[in-house]
């Protein structure tokens, strides 16, 4: 019994990890409807098992359940992008003070992620340059060694990529952050800690301030959010 009963645990952690990807990408936009029937047959799970991944999702944020109507996903509120930001500082800021602790296997996944987010750019493909530079600061966490830390932070994560769905024309959000990516992964590789740490402060200041004003913005247009299994 405690097999099936972990089976179906792990099952249920697996589909939400897909659908977490899809919110980071972009492909799950804010107001996209969850539908149990089209999203179970793509997954390949049971409903029951979709169900408890939706759930696993709604507890960090990225999902609503409606009673009655499904499940949605969540568009971001000011409330919830200064908490963001809060733990963000908190995380990624302690992470580039041990990163002198790192290892080379980690370090060496920072610059890869920073380099994937230069040939997203240098392709003009904006919405893989707004995924490749959240995985670039997820990979400045992983540093940290703590794989709870580094699932925990995908899913705040996966709500920082709800902010920007609401824009039409990623280029103008993501275009600035490529070079403050780079930066801040060379200052990490040469040692300079606390020069890091300022310049992650900055770009974590100023992206809070942006951020705020996409959700205002998108507020203020009536975005209408893609639907998913309609």
């Amino acid at each position: 019994m405690t097999g099936s009963l972990d089976v179906a645990v792990a099952t249920a952690e697996r589909a939400a990890d897909e659908l977490r990807d899809g919110i980071v990408t972009g492909a799950l936009p804010p107001g996209t409807p969850l539908r149990e029937v089209t999203l179970a047959a793509e997954l390949g799970v049971s409903r029951n098992t979709l169900r408890e991944a939706l759930r696993l999702l709604a507890t960090e944020g990225l999902v609503s359940q409606r009673l009655h109507k499904g499940a949605v996903v969540n568009t971001m509120s000011s409330e919830r992008i200064r908490d963001i930001y809060a733990v963000r500082r908190t995380i990624e800021l302690r992470a580039v003070e041990e990163s002198g602790a790192a290892s080379a296997a980690a370090l060496a996944a920072i610059e890869a992620a920073v380099g994937a987010t230069e040939r997203a750019a240098a392709a003009g493909d904006w919405r893989e340059v707004g995924t490749a530079s959240l995985r670039f600061h997820c990979a400045v966490v992983a540093t940290l060694g703590s794989p709870m830390l580094d699932a925990f932070f995908r899913g705040v994560t996966a709500q920082q990529r709800l902010a920007f769905a609401v824009v039409a024309d990623e280029r103008r959000v993501q275009q600035r952050w490529v070079a403050l990516d780079r930066e801040i992964c060379d200052l990490i590789h040469a040692g300079y800690r606390a020069a890091a740490g300022r310049a992650l402060r900055d770009y974590l200041d100023a992206s809070e301030r942006m951020v705020h004003g996409l959700v205002a913005e998108g507020a203020g247009a009536g975005a209408t959010p893609i639907v998913r299994g309609a």
